[in-house]
């Protein structure tokens, strides 16, 4: 009987992640427009849960104190819809930024609201999502690494000196966390007001989040970008070309997909140069 050879059980092993690789692909996928995962119980995301109540002195005498509730929604959005409307400059309306309290995102650790930078009379607006650590800081929105980015891509393109640089919403979200669609709705008569006190001549929307909310759409930022569509304001007397690219945050974890957010730039400065662009074969 011929002798059988036995071979040794092949040893398993845990490979360890390449967290940059984990965080490339998530990134993809945020900006994809995939923004929750299968659970095992259904759970609806548009509803809005409240910040933990503060408390105020009662207007008695005793010292008892009361809750103060947050403002529903529609409350917060009219109230900032009246403050907007009392802007007549840029400046005004940062200021009615800074004193608004119908934003959620104002009592969950946001140091200051973050409005804009650039020309309040620039040509071009941009719009991202929201402000960020160092945005934080600094009262400025993107300064951080992905702004600095974008500032690198604008110059090489001679359109920095002619942006007006703003986000959907004004404080920044806990842990950098993408804002919601009601975060967004609150301060939208703002963005609106300043889309309506800039008139540019063209609008370029940055990252998934800012093309959703000022579009109105659900679609992913890769079926979304490099396609030219219309914000006009709620009255109907201001409107603009409108096109969204990728976030440049994306670009530090993925600089192969620089040439799709170039190509786009490239045709926002051919749009703001009154160049005719042919269309694509």
């Amino acid at each position: 009987m011929a002798a059988v050879k036995a071979y040794p059980c092949p040893r398993m092993t845990l490979q360890t992640p390449d967290i940059a690789a984990t965080e490339a692909l998530l990134a993809f996928w945020r900006d994809a427009g995939v923004d929750a995962c299968y659970l095992d119980e259904p759970v609806d995301r548009t509803v809005f849960v409240a910040p933990p109540l503060s408390i105020a002195p009662s207007p008695a005498s005793s010292g008892v104190v009361t809750p103060l509730r947050a403002p529903n929604a529609a409350d917060a959005v009219a109230e900032a819809r009246a403050a907007a409307a009392q802007a007549n400059s840029m400046e005004d309306l940062a200021e009615a930024i800074a004193a608004f309290e119908g934003c959620p995102l104002k009592g969950m650790g946001a140091r200051q609201s973050v409005f804009s930078r650039g020309d309040p009379k620039g040509a071009l607006m941009i719009v991202g999502e929201g402000p960020g650590a160092d945005e934080d800081i600094q009262g400025k929105p993107f300064v951080g690494k992905a702004g600095q980015l974008l500032d690198r891509i604008l110059a090489a393109a001679d359109l920095l000196d002619q942006a007006f640089i703003t986000n959907t919403v004004f404080w920044r979200p806990p842990g950098n966390r993408t804002p919601t669609p009601l975060e967004q709705a609150v301060c939208a008569p703002f963005l609106d007001r300043a889309f309506v006190l800039l008139r540019p001549r063209a609008v370029l929307l940055v990252g998934a989040a800012a093309a959703k909310s000022v579009l109105k759409i659900e679609e992913g930022i890769m079926r979304t970008r490099g396609q030219w569509r219309e914000w006009r304001s709620p009255d109907g007397d201001v409107s603009a070309p409108v096109i969204a690219t990728l976030h440049p945050a994306f670009l530090l974890r993925q600089p192969q997909a620089k040439g799709l957010v170039w190509k786009d730039i490239l045709d926002l400065s051919a749009r703001l140069s009154g160049e005719k662009l042919e269309p694509p074969a």
